[in-house]
């Protein structure tokens, strides 16, 4: 995994936080000062807490299970998908659709819906359907894909989740925690720490600070497909040696 330095962290804005004013007291242990009135993060504490973070998250990839992404302010979105696709993990980026966790068998049914849609253009009955109909379906394909596109392949929970912004997130918080599902999020200095299981103090608004701590989430992910991928070519070779012996 390619450790985040100090400095690419300062580069980032990482250590920028909210206004005094709107502070969550929770988050003192990661508040290194006060400047201008505003809380500046601890980037000593940030480093440490990133590493516990990826060292754990390359462990679940490792055993083969799935993170999912969840970040759907403004600045974070797009970047977030595109990050999610490229690691080949799910993610949330339009909008959290309540019960996406806790009633993850309904939310299986629109998915199943939209492949039907999908079937139905690669197979020719698309074209065989008015052109009312044909429009109606074209809306709501479009309309599914926004909020289900990111989870389109999933047949099972997360193993976890990695978050961008814990306040605005709250209900995809509240769903992994009653699922017990552990939690992975950027944590700015108005959040609650103590509300996920792996809080990582830095700037949550700033896109170079969340591309910056993605960027580091997806290497212990890549890291941990690597390993995977290894460990498994490692047991088939020793697999295929063994019948050999055996045949002998």
């Amino acid at each position: 995994m390619s450790k985040v330095s100090l400095q690419e962290m300062l580069d980032a804005g990482c250590h920028f936080g909210h206004l005094k004013s709107k502070w969550d007291p929770k988050m003192s242990p990661y508040i290194l000062m006060e400047k201008n009135g505003i809380h500046l993060i601890d980037l000593n504490k940030t480093a440490a807490k990133l590493e516990e973070a990826t060292l754990a998250i390359k462990n679940i990839v490792k055993s083969g299970r799935k993170i999912m992404f969840v970040a759907t302010k403004k600045q974070a979105k797009e970047f977030i998908a595109s990050e999610a696709r490229r690691v080949g993990m799910p993610y949330v980026a339009d909008r959290w659709l309540g019960g996406m966790l806790t009633n993850f068998a309904t939310v299986r049914k629109s998915i199943k819906k939209m492949s039907n849609f999908d079937r139905m253009v690669t197979d020719g009955t698309f074209q065989n359907i008015n052109k009312r109909e044909r429009l109606m379906i074209t809306r709501e394909r479009e309309k599914m894909g926004r909020v289900l596109n990111g989870i389109a392949d999933q047949n099972r929970l997360p193993a976890a989740l990695f978050i961008i912004d814990i306040k605005k997130e709250h209900i995809a918080v509240s769903e992994a925690k009653r699922l017990n599902i552990p939690t992975f999020a950027m944590v700015d200095t108005n959040s609650d720490p103590n509300l996920v299981d792996f809080a990582i103090p830095a700037n949550d608004d700033s896109i170079k600070s969340i591309e910056l701590i993605t960027r580091a989430i997806c290497s212990a992910i890549e890291e941990g497909y690597n390993e995977r991928k290894h460990d498994k070519e490692e047991a088939e070779a020793k697999a295929t040696e063994e019948k050999i012996v055996t045949e002998q």
